[in-house]
């Protein structure tokens, strides 16, 4: 080797590996001060809050009380197919009063939520869900289980709300025009200039029955409730009322129309089955829809039971074949699986809705601490239109406690 090539420079790129370990040591040094700094700043950094959510619970069989208000631990979360929604209002039906009293079979085993009917807002999605997005304010039917702050459904049971529907109007609005359409027109398959009773008038089947039957010319309407709601039916449309409570209703009809009615809606059963069947004009339907007459104070009546039972409408077909009447039967809860059927329904009902011809009454709003009061309200046959069940304490009472 030569004395110029020994007295060469040492090569750039020699000298910076050299350099490379220094800055390595530097830098991880850097990360070791840094470490406690970060840590510390996450201790600082306040506690995700526990998702928790309302939920009115059956604890047992009884009266009122037997309906708590629980507070539940997490978010439910949709399975493929379903939806979460954030409840808004709840609709109170009679079947949830029977459910309460252990007379109806379409709840599992205790505890657990009440409620076939709510409204509310769209918060999760389930896989496969594309036709539902967040942030769709909906209607919901289910068998039980809503009243609750949120739930998860099947897509196929909910409903868009149309535009101006509130969703104390979207609680109210299923269950009760659902009925009373299928009642009226599949079963009754009511016409211009006939004739039809309606039992509990100024309930939210009866409600809506008697707005329905406006949508037929000529329809002579009459309507069983206390006095002090006749101001109420005949505002509704009611031809005429009737105080099941001071006269005989049988007897009013037959004044006014001696051969009787075209279509006898009734939820009451037991002896009043049989009075509807025999206050039919030849070729007319008598539609069951339930059982009113069960509910005679806040608990399963043993005796009310048992009368109901002994005076059970029976009637074999050559009878049938002989008087040419109809009767039929009819429980939503058992249709929660004809999807497609529903579906056709309720978009015709939604049409009507929308062109101003049906419009959900409500009777009374109350937060889901007032549960008691509310079954109260409807069993004891107060109201005049739907109950509605809350989450939320409404703005206008939360207004008047503060003052």
């Amino acid at each position: 080797m030569s004395a110029g090539e020994e007295a060469a420079p040492a090569q750039p790129q020699k000298a910076e590996e050299q350099q490379k370990p220094e800055e390595n040591q530097a830098a991880e040094e850097q990360k070791k001060e840094e470490a406690p700094a970060a840590a510390e700043e996450d201790k600082k950094a306040p506690p995700q809050p526990e998702v928790t959510y309302k939920s009115l619970v059956l604890s047992a069989h009884g009266g009122y009380d037997k309906v708590k208000l629980q507070t539940k631990k997490g978010q439910p979360k949709p399975k493929a197919g379903e939806v979460l929604v954030r409840v808004r209002a709840c609709g109170l039906n009679f079947s949830d009063l029977l459910a309460r009293q252990g007379v109806c079979d379409r709840l599992p085993s205790m505890p657990v939520s009440l409620g076939m009917e709510c409204a509310g807002i769209v918060e999760e999605l389930g896989e496969g869900v594309a036709d539902r997005q967040v942030g769709d304010k909906v209607m919901v039917l289910s068998r039980y289980g809503l009243w609750q702050e949120l739930v998860t459904v099947p897509v196929n049971h909910t409903f868009i709300m149309p535009e101006g529907m509130s969703f104390e109007e979207g609680a109210a609005f299923l269950i009760n025009y659902i009925t009373a359409y299928m009642i009226i027109f599949h079963f009754g398959n009511l016409r211009p200039k006939q004739s039809i009773l309606i039992h509990m008038a100024a309930g939210g089947v009866g409600t809506a029955a008697i707005q329905l039957c406006k949508t037929v010319k000529d329809v002579t309407i009459f309507g069983t409730a206390s006095a002090s709601k006749h101001e109420a039916l005949k505002e509704n449309g009611v031809t005429h009322a009737i105080d099941y409570r001071t006269s005989d209703y049988v007897d009013e009809v037959r004044k006014i129309s001696p051969k009787g009615v075209d279509i006898v809606l009734d939820p009451l059963g037991g002896s009043d089955t049989c009075k509807g069947y025999n206050l039919l004009k030849p070729m007319g339907r008598l539609v069951i829809y339930g059982a009113a007459n069960l509910l005679t104070g806040q608990k399963k009546n043993i005796m009310a039971l048992a009368k109901s039972w002994w005076n059970q409408f029976s009637i074999n077909a050559m009878q049938l074949i002989a008087s040419n009447k109809a009767v039929c039967g009819y429980l939503l809860g058992r249709l929660d699986e004809e999807t497609e059927l529903l579906a056709d329904v309720v978009a015709t009902l939604l049409d009507l809705y929308k062109e101003g011809q049906i419009k959900p009454k409500i009777d009374s709003v109350y937060p889901f601490e007032q549960v008691g009061d509310a079954m109260r309200q409807m069993q004891e046959k107060k109201n005049v239109g739907k109950v509605i069940l809350v989450p939320e304490v409404p703005k206008e009472e939360a207004k008047k406690e503060e003052n």
